[in-house]
């Protein structure tokens, strides 16, 4: 899990880092790098202390979910739309918030710059993570490498895995003439053959993996991948590679909005809230700010 606290500096947490002089945020690890910056420009220029967690989009809504109150979070980031059970369950604990969409970022299938770049289909790709019988990328496809298929996958709770499913797996059986009803119940899970192997919330460790193994593919954000151009490149899919472009202008089908969750309930009470809100708002819509150095796909 990854924390980092900002003062007018990065500092450790200490014991008392949720005495209520603090921000606290949670969720994305997409949304986590942009939600660091946010935090850490405020910081210099306000001296409030900010704690940003990297726990996942499903992980950040149940803490957020959970509670008002100094033990639980002000606000969380996610990289797809809150979920009806998850919207309930702040329902039942008393707990009201605003959506604020920040920006967009694309979903990558990336692999060593040590190996050629990919070019991919949405049918291909969904072939490779939910069919067991298919073994070797030419299995799918005889023009696709005769390599055997090794894919990383974020974990269930990662919204990067929910929109995953949603614009690959599930776009790929729209792609091939399925109802609704039949793409949700037939296209929505991976293979347990150990060539999809699932990953943990820490996006540099799959870095690392495709590094040490040029046949490897992972799945993660664009705005990582933007990161690490040094090291990965992402496979076309469609046709279209993942760039800042083509994200911003739709051609790129691979792409979904970011979200960050205020809580309503502790606006004014915890001490530079609403201001954060308003200067994290203003951030993401500026397209020269560091959030978009880093790959956030400013609103149009």
């Amino acid at each position: 899990m990854k924390k980092l606290i900002f003062t007018l500096a990065l500092v450790l947490a200490s014991s008392n880092a949720h005495a209520r002089g603090t921000i606290t945020s949670v969720g994305s690890s997409t949304v986590y790098p942009f939600t660091t910056i946010a935090a850490e420009k405020f910081a210099q220029s306000t001296g409030s202390r900010i704690i940003v967690e990297s726990t996942g989009t499903g992980g950040g809504m149940k803490l957020f979910c959970n509670g008002i109150g100094i033990e639980h979070p002000d606000m969380t980031g996610a990289s797809r739309a809150i979920k009806d059970t998850e919207a309930k369950m702040c329902a039942k604990n008393n707990v009201t918030f605003d959506e604020v969409k920040i920006g967009f970022d694309g979903i990558t299938i990336s692999n060593s710059n040590e190996a050629p770049k990919a070019a991919f289909t949405k049918q291909q790709i969904f072939k490779a993570v939910s069919d067991p019988n298919m073994k070797m990328w030419s299995d799918i496809d005889p023009s696709l490498p005769n390599k055997e298929i090794s894919i990383m996958v974020p974990p269930p709770t990662s919204g990067t895995r929910d929109a995953f499913v949603e614009l690959v797996m599930h776009g790929a059986c729209k792609e091939m003439g399925m109802s609704k009803k039949e793409y949700k119940a037939k296209c929505s899970s991976f293979r347990e053959d150990g060539q999809v192997i699932v990953m943990g919330e820490n996006d540099n460790l799959i870095v690392e993996k495709l590094v040490a193994d040029p046949d490897m593919f992972g799945v993660f954000g664009f705005s990582f991948l933007d990161q690490n151009l040094d090291k990965v490149h992402g496979a076309t899919v469609n046709g279209v590679a993942p760039t800042f472009e083509t994200i911003a202008d739709g051609s790129y089908k691979v792409s979904r909005p970011l979200y960050v969750y205020f809580k309503k309930e502790h606006m004014g009470v915890i001490p530079g809230l609403a201001e954060f809100k308003s200067f994290y708002i203003d951030l993401a819509a500026d397209p020269t700010s560091q959030l978009a150095e880093a790959g956030l796909i400013p609103l149009k």
